[in-house]
């Protein structure tokens, strides 16, 4: 089951002196082929009745998992970027800022808006789900452009019950069944 080996390739990572937290390795779930080729079909199941024409993942990991998922419900894939940094160039983008993540940090984060139409049947997806946040900013770039937010899609789920039924959010793992 696949459930049951993410948890056995997950680990924590103790990232030395002056942290304060463990930081998650997830880098065993990309590692292994199984894995691998059942996380995108999991993650486009757990909307049976979504039927999405987008999946849009926020970068960095999403990049890999999104496709992923787009490819198992016969959909396309956008890719979300954090603004910050080097500036990405990526056409007129869609911008939307977050409420403060888990590190109290605001981001914008923002899609190509030549690629998200209006009528567009939008499924969000991410690795770990904590506060919401970028959901939550990707979510009204959803609605700005007109498209429909079928919901939201996780491997880990560790955000307070309100923030996952405002999401529409279905994860396959709880914050609770990692060691």
């Amino acid at each position: 089951m696949l459930s049951r080996r993410l948890v056995e390739l997950f680990r924590w990572i103790d990232p030395g002196p002056g942290s304060t937290h463990m930081v998650s390795d997830i880098s065993g779930w990309w590692r292994d082929p199984d894995v691998l080729a059942q996380v995108g079909p999991a993650l486009a199941g757990l909307f049976p009745e979504g039927r999405p024409t987008v999946v849009i993942a926020p970068e960095v990991t999403g990049l890999l998992l999104g496709p992923l998922v787009a490819v198992a419900a016969g959909a396309g894939f956008l890719p979300a970027y954090k603004d910050g940094g080097e500036r990405r160039r990526i056409g007129p983008t869609r911008w939307a800022q977050t409420p403060p993540d888990y590190r109290g940090r605001q981001l914008r984060v923002g899609v190509d808006g030549r690629r998200l139409n209006p009528g567009d049947r939008v499924l969000l997806v991410d690795d770990w789900v904590d506060t919401g946040a970028q959901l939550d900013a990707l979510g009204r770039v959803v609605r700005d452009a007109g498209a429909d937010l079928i919901g939201a899609a996780a491997l880990v789920t560790t955000c307070p019950p309100e923030v996952a039924e405002r999401l529409g959010l279905r994860a396959l793992l709880t914050g609770d069944q990692l060691p």
